[in-house]
């Protein structure tokens, strides 16, 4: 049995505000491949949804992928579109959205930039 601290307790209930994905979007299956990102809502063009990546050389490709990125689905008619900030990749849209679509980006397996 694992004991956790008081402190450790306040840490872990101050965290309830995380959440993984913006509340626009949500995950459902894909007509693309398994499941994909789809929006709540209406989004304009070149509006950031988040990261998706973050630099790290510790692992095999440079990156560490973040929840928002691990659902997006490729296609070869994107909406949206990965750039880069600093340390971060995000993903921004090209076109408008409307709500109920799926979020899709052009991309090489393995290698967001590309």
């Amino acid at each position: 049995m694992v004991q956790v601290g008081l402190d450790q307790q306040v840490k872990i209930k101050n965290m309830s505000h995380y959440r993984p994905l913006p509340n626009y979007l949500t995950i459902k299956p894909s007509t693309i491949d398994g499941l994909g990102l789809f929006t709540n809502i209406d989004i304009d063009n070149n509006f950031t949804i988040g990261v998706t990546h973050v630099k790290d050389p510790r692992f095999e490709d440079g990156y560490i992928r973040t929840p928002l990125g691990a659902f997006i689905n490729h296609s070869d008619t994107p909406n949206g579109e990965f750039y880069e900030d600093g340390d971060f990749m995000k993903v921004r849209t090209l076109t408008k959205i409307k709500s109920g679509d799926e979020l899709i980006v052009t991309y090489q397996w393995y290698n967001p930039t590309k």
